[in-house]
């Protein structure tokens, strides 16, 4: 239930900079060459406060091989930014009393930084939320979507399926 703060953000300008690998925000600050707000670190990833937090507690988990896509992310990555996610939402969770996260991961699209990172973004309480935002929220998101068609979801199925 991403899409409206996806569409938020996806036209926001990007430093040039920051798309040269050498020159990447993250692996300055996994090199300790940037600083960063870090809440956790060990040989597969760090975790960090996002400088342009969507809300406070915004987190980044960033796997320390840099990959601009997770579909190229080696296993061995995924799975330690896997329990890392876990972890850090489990204790990011009970630092700001709200159970309610989105995680996301982009890939190309609406991606600021092209190195893998996902964000832990504690979800806004529907009783701080402006009257009736919480009901435009559900709007967009739940009623725009269109039922699942079951020819087309077999097939993307058979076609995914032969990639794995």
């Amino acid at each position: 239930m991403t899409s409206f703060i996806i569409k938020a953000q996806a036209s926001r300008p990007v430093p040039e900079f920051w798309r040269k690998d050498s020159e990447c925000a993250f692996c300055q600050i996994i090199h300790h060459k940037a600083r960063a707000f870090k809440i956790y670190e060990d040989d597969q990833v760090i975790a960090f406060l996002d400088i342009l937090p969507l809300r406070p507690g915004h987190t980044l988990v960033v796997p320390k091989f840099h990959c601009a896509r997770v579909s190229e992310l080696p296993p061995e990555y995924a799975a330690s930014v896997g329990k890392a996610i876990s972890r850090i939402s489990n204790a990011l969770t009970k630092a700001v009393d709200n159970t309610a996260l989105n995680v996301v991961c982009n890939q190309e699209y609406a991606q600021v930084v092209p190195h893998v990172h996902y964000h832990i973004i504690p979800a806004p309480r529907s009783s701080t939320l402006p009257a009736g935002l919480a009901k435009y929220m559900h709007r967009l998101e739940y009623e725009a979507r269109g039922d699942l068609d079951e020819d087309a979801a077999t097939a993307l199925v058979e076609r995914i399926r032969a990639h794995l």
